[in-house]
This record gives C-alpha cells, structure tokens and sequence, in this order.
C-alpha cells in the first residue's frame, strides 16, 4: 500500500479581496462571453458582465459598459468574472462567473469609460450579487 504525506504542502492561497463575505454564498456557474470583434480581449478576475437580450441579443456576455448593438439589444449587468481570461475573434469563451455572493465594489472592473450606475446594482442584487467593501486587516 502507497503511504501519503498528510503534513506535505500542497500549494498556497492568495487573497485579492474580491470576496468580502460568505454570506450570501458564492454560487458559481458557466457563462458564454461572446468574442472579440477585433484583437484579443484580455478580461481579468472581478470584471462585471452583462449578459445580451432583446431582439438583438444573443444571451451572451459582454463586459459591462460595452455599448449595445443598436435599439434592440439589450445589455444588463448579470454576473462577476472569475478568473482571467483571454477572448479571440475565433470563437467565444465559456468561463467560470460568480453567480452570486459578496463582493468588494472598489475590486470590480467594467469597461474603462464607465461607472456603474444604480439600476446595474439593482440587477446585480436581484441575482443575488452584493456589495461591501473589504475590512482592513
């Protein structure tokens, strides 16, 4: 019989403060973000997306803040990137998203020239994403 080693170190854990709380729980599911129209998109842990409807929409994500495409699509705030991902123009990317859990507002990212408004707080929150800001250690 193989012996194990209970005492050997496996790896480490680091803390980014991207999760503030265990209270709401974390739920993580898979998500479709749809690719890049040109260039690689580089989308790091904790950017917000927002998911495609309407007319238009094709029930993908997008990075919150990215203009919709025309009158009948519809973009709203649905779900927290986990992990760093890189997006082509080949084909679009299935990731891991926070579903819902608690969240340190000042660690989020959405596109460079916006800032979340009240009404994608307000999504967020009822797919049971929410927000408070890390203690200090």
């Amino acid at each position: 019989m193989a012996e194990k080693e209970l005492s050997k170190k496996l790896g480490e854990v680091e803390v980014d403060g991207l999760v503030t709380a265990i209270d709401p729980h974390i739920v993580i599911g898979a998500g479709v973000i749809r690719k890049a129209s040109s260039g690689t998109l580089k989308l790091t842990r904790g950017t917000v997306l927002a998911k495609s409807t309407g007319t238009a929409g094709d029930n993908k994500l997008v990075v919150l803040g990215t203009a919709a495409s025309g009158d009948t699509e519809t973009l709203t705030a649905n779900c927290i990137l986990c992990d760093d991902v890189e997006v082509g123009t080949a084909a679009d990317a299935t990731v891991a998203v926070y579903l819902a859990g608690c969240f340190n507002p000042d660690k989020l990212t959405m596109t460079s020239s916006y800032t979340m408004k009240e009404a994608d707080k307000d999504a967020l929150r009822d797919a049971g994403i929410v927000f408070k800001a890390a203690s200090p250690m």
